[in-house]
């Protein structure tokens, strides 16, 4: 079954009567569950579910620490191009975002000299990232920056516009580990009203990519939904029955989610179900009962106070010194558009402290290519 069908036998009305009808013996049901059901996510995820934080925070770091122990690993994006064809309504990068602040695509030495910068500061893992421009950042563009990265990194991703699957497996030839694809949204209504223009208009397109990737050959498979553009909990639900799909249609990959929240955004469009610091937790600890072996990441849209907070709440991988413009680190500085604003501008030295006081470990590097199975061989800080 594809998961469309799936999708489509989840629609919002269903949800939103299967969250309104939880009652408090049904979260406690879905907290002594072993294997969750639909049903069990609704009531984590449901208003029922707040008392029980600390209940489902306590289960959720037993969890984290059995599948991933103590263990933080920390990665950094390099935008390639700012230049994007599509018109989503809540991205800077968008092309009618009405921002006159200048548009680049960075050649291979500037992406070069990006990746040295990132090296010299200790990171291992880095994800690429481009504006849904084919035309102008092409399949043949991305595959020559994995290239590139993978000269200087153990771990390359990107986060681009959905592709075939021959494309994806195009940047798995030049050396590419990973795919970050975000649905946005799951409700098809909100899509159309936020997507405006260019080939991400394409719901089931969009829909279907990250398996297209893992069929491929990407080893680590992220997705997530934008939380601020629909009501979170169907969001939520319908983010964790993807993610559950693709364990059992890419079972050769690894799976992760990220959680990003929209904070700053185009002075055209408001973020209309925009989410507490109190919701952003109960969603991640839902996810984290619901699938205990998925990995969690969290950007640097998130201050440091939160992200800190959250360390022990199931986050996985964490970015740190992040800049959301092409040539951020060394080339072209503050002249660039950004796509978003972040909240954490701290060193990735600085967040190191943070995981470390936290009682975890932060980890450059956590596998080594000459193992494709379970092995994991990891370098943390100390060696630097």
């Amino acid at each position: 079954m594809e998961f469309i069908d799936e999708l489509n036998q989840w629609p919002k009305e269903r949800v939103q009567a299967l969250l309104d009808e939880v009652t408090l013996e049904d979260v406690e049901r879905a907290l002594h569950s072993e294997q969750s059901s639909p049903r069990d996510l609704a009531a984590l995820l449901s208003p029922c579910a707040r008392d029980r934080l600390e209940a489902m925070a306590r289960k959720g770091r037993r969890l984290t620490r059995w599948h991933f122990g103590r263990t933080i690993a920390l990665y950094a994006p390099i935008y390639l191009s700012n230049v994007c064809g599509s018109d989503c309504t809540y991205c800077g990068f968008a092309a009618r975002s009405g921002s006159k602040l200048k548009r680049l695509t960075l050649s291979h030495d500037d992406i070069r000299r990006e990746c040295e910068a990132l090296s010299k500061r200790g990171f291992e893992a880095v994800l690429l990232l481009t504006g849904d421009a084919p035309r102008v950042a092409p399949v043949s563009f991305i595959a020559e920056a994995v290239g590139i990265a993978r000269e200087y990194f153990a771990s390359v991703s990107v986060e681009v516009y959905a592709m075939d699957q021959a494309d994806y497996g195009v940047l798995c030839d030049a050396g590419l580990e990973g795919v970050t694809l975000y649905m946005e949204t799951y409700d098809r209504e909100t899509y159309a009203k936020v997507h405006l223009a260019g080939k991400k208009m394409d719901f089931g397109y969009r829909l279907d990519a990250l398996e297209r990737a893992g069929k491929a050959g990407a080893r680590r498979l992220n997705l997530g939904a934008l939380l601020g553009l629909f009501d979170w909990r169907l969001d939520g639900f319908w983010m964790g029955l993807h993610a559950r799909h693709m364990q059992h249609t890419c079972w050769q990959s690894a799976i992760a989610l990220s959680f990003p929240r929209l904070h700053h955004t185009p002075d055209r469009f408001k973020a209309p179900c925009l989410l507490t610091d109190a919701e952003l937790v109960q969603l991640m600890l839902a996810m984290r009962l619901f699938l205990p072996e998925v990995g969690f990441s969290m950007s640097t849209r998130e201050t440091p106070a939160l992200r800190d907070h959250l360390i022990p709440l199931g986050v996985t991988h964490m970015s740190a010194g992040s800049s959301t413009r092409p040539g951020g680190y060394a080339t072209s500085g503050d002249e660039t558009l950004e796509q978003f604003a972040i909240e954490d501008h701290r060193t990735p030295e600085v967040v190191v402290e943070a995981i470390r006081r936290a009682g975890y470990d932060p980890v450059w590097k956590d596998f080594d290519h000459a193992f494709t199975g379970g092995a994991v061989i990891g370098r943390n800080v100390s060696r630097r």
